[in-house]
């Protein structure tokens, strides 16, 4: 790195514009981050490290030193693995008895998606404390653009993400890995150079020599079938798209031609937009053993809509389309949909539409996992109660509210509607 590169130390925001010292002249710390354009790179993407399973060790010390997977049963998917855990191979989606033959003695933690969204939503917090620009992909990763914070933090961007990332760490107890750049694009790839807790920069004159020798999937959008047809036209890394104009790459590939051609080029135009809303809310579970009767089927159908329709009334959602998720024995996914005829948040209505999907899919078949959603979202503010539940679910939607109330002050002692205790259908 030349003589004239900006250092800034991330863990006392020590900085200087000529500094080629392996360690921190004021601290001694070696988490010295260097680049010749830190002080003018002003797009982040954070990404919490490992996000469930890092809660987990945080509240349980004694897993600390221990692969911990989150997930369900050896029947179910691997949701989160340490990065212990990762030494074994053991990756996020991966069927959890792949992940036992691989590392027989890790511990299994239940997911608790309550807890982590609340801890998600402390991280956001933090975020946006530092700008308004914060634009959420998920409950543990978001893009913040802090273009012009300077003023109000007295310090550049680089500074100021250093110093949030220590405030996540004090504050949650957990840990978030940064990567800064000019663009969306670049400051995801960043983000997963220096797991865990790391920082990492691509700057706007490092940023094709970066890109040259790295595989085309990791462009955003090209999945295994336009790997194989990039492949296919002997185009295996991202500077080989290069040498085609962005027309031609249209011609061949359709649409996301002018994405390959920009993004070869480390050209990412699109901005971050802030409160990006939530698409879906849903809730799915696998059984420990493959279940084909529709009375069992229906009794854990209605758990998933309990579930889902108090995280929509906790986020004072509606929503218009019950969609149900099956897994039949052999993998296959099975998913129908129903429009509503006025928008919900009840477990109640969702249950009703999800258990007319159900009744015609359960014709004998094994099923080995069930799910419930509701899509198409927006606030509840935008309908008024007699269109959200209707005269007739007024009191159903009352003592939803009521059993919400309940558990909160609590928890799992509280009393729950009868129907938890084995659904009835129509």
């Amino acid at each position: 790195m030349p003589a004239s590169a900006t250092a800034l130390c991330r863990d006392c925001d020590w900085e200087s514009a000529d500094a080629d010292g392996l360690s921190c002249p004021a601290c001694r710390s070696e988490r010295i981050l260097r680049h010749t354009e830190l002080g003018a790179l002003a797009i982040a993407h954070v990404d919490c490290d490992a996000f469930y399973a890092t809660i987990e060790k945080r509240d349980d010390p004694a897993l600390g030193d221990k692969p911990v997977l989150v997930g369900g049963s050896k029947r179910g998917v691997v949701a989160a693995a340490c990065y212990i855990a990762r030494r074994y191979g053991i990756r996020s989606a991966m069927p959890m008895f792949k992940a036992l033959e691989a590392c027989p003695h890790a511990v299994v933690v239940p997911p608790d998606m309550e807890k982590y969204s609340r801890i998600g939503r402390q991280v956001r917090d933090i975020m946006t404390a530092r700008t308004p620009l914060v634009e959420p992909l998920s409950i543990d990763e978001a893009f913040l653009d802090l273009g012009g914070t300077e003023g109000v933090h007295g310090g550049s961007p680089a500074r100021t993400m250093a110093a949030m990332a220590r405030e996540i760490e004090a504050e949650i107890g957990i840990t978030v890995s940064v990567g800064l750049s000019y663009n969306k694009f670049l400051a995801k790839i960043a983000s997963d150079l220096d797991k865990p807790r790391g920082f990492a920069v691509i700057g706007k004159a490092d940023a094709e020599d970066f890109l040259s020798t790295k595989p085309v999937g990791l462009l955003w959008g090209v999945g295994a079938a336009l790997q194989k047809r990039l492949a296919n036209d002997n185009i295996h890394r991202i500077g080989e798209l290069r040498q085609y104009s962005e027309a031609e790459l249209v011609r061949r590939y359709g649409a996301i031609g002018t994405r390959l051609a920009r993004f070869s080029r480390g050209d990412d135009r699109r901005t971050v937009k802030p409160g990006r809303p939530a698409k879906s809310v849903s809730s799915e579970t696998t059984f420990n053993e493959d279940i084909r009767a529709l009375d069992k089927l229906t009794a854990k159908l209605w758990k998933q809509c309990d579930r889902v329709g108090r995280r929509m009334r906790k986020n004072r959602l509606i929503g218009r389309t019950a969609t149900l998720k099956l897994r039949t024995a052999d993998f296959k996914i099975l998913t129908r949909s129903r429009t509503l005829p006025a928008p919900t948040q009840s477990a109640d209505i969702l249950f009703q539409a999800a258990l007319a999907l159900l009744e015609r899919e359960a014709d004998g078949r094994y099923f080995r996992l069930i799910g419930v959603g509701l899509s198409g979202l927006e606030s509840e503010d935008n309908a008024p109660m007699a269109d959200l539940f209707g005269e007739n679910d007024a009191r159903a939607a009352a003592l939803e509210k009521t059993v919400d109330d309940l558990r909160d002050r609590f928890g799992v002692a509280a009393p729950v509607k009868g129907r938890s205790l084995g659904p009835k259908a129509k």
